[in-house]
């Protein structure tokens, strides 16, 4: 079952970060994608400071212990570093990885926002 759920949330969580990162594209997706974003804001700072922990993410959480109840050892905080290291090889810096998630998902946030005025500002034209 651990190798299945391994699986299943390596799929999952990338589709995810692939969604927060680009949903803001589709008009049809940009209701889910405004909820992607605020679910992964609450995760990374409400429950991130309960937890101690600015940019936490429970699904991250879920997947180490599944890791390392397969016997996988030194995993990285990130999973965004733990993808890129597996896809590319190289071993990135923690810090360069956060500050370009963090920026990955800043630049969503102010895009979806862009889209999202634009859209409601142009059908309000056409009401009136």
């Amino acid at each position: 079952m651990n190798v299945f759920l391994d699986y299943f949330l390596t799929f999952f969580h990338s589709a995810f970060v692939l969604f927060v990162l680009f949903g803001w594209i589709p008009k049809s997706t940009r209701k889910a994608h405004l909820l992607a974003i605020l679910l992964v804001l609450f995760a990374w700072l409400v429950i991130g400071l309960y937890k101690g922990v600015i940019g936490y993410c429970p699904l991250t959480d879920w997947h180490w212990d599944i890791k390392r109840a397969l016997g996988e050892r030194n995993i990285p905080s990130s999973f965004t570093e733990y993808m890129l290291e597996k896809i590319t090889g190289i071993d990135f810096d923690r810090k360069l990885v956060d500050i370009g998630t963090a920026t990955g998902l800043i630049l969503s946030i102010l895009l979806a926002t862009y889209v999202n005025l634009k859209s409601y500002l142009s059908s309000r034209k056409r009401v009136l």
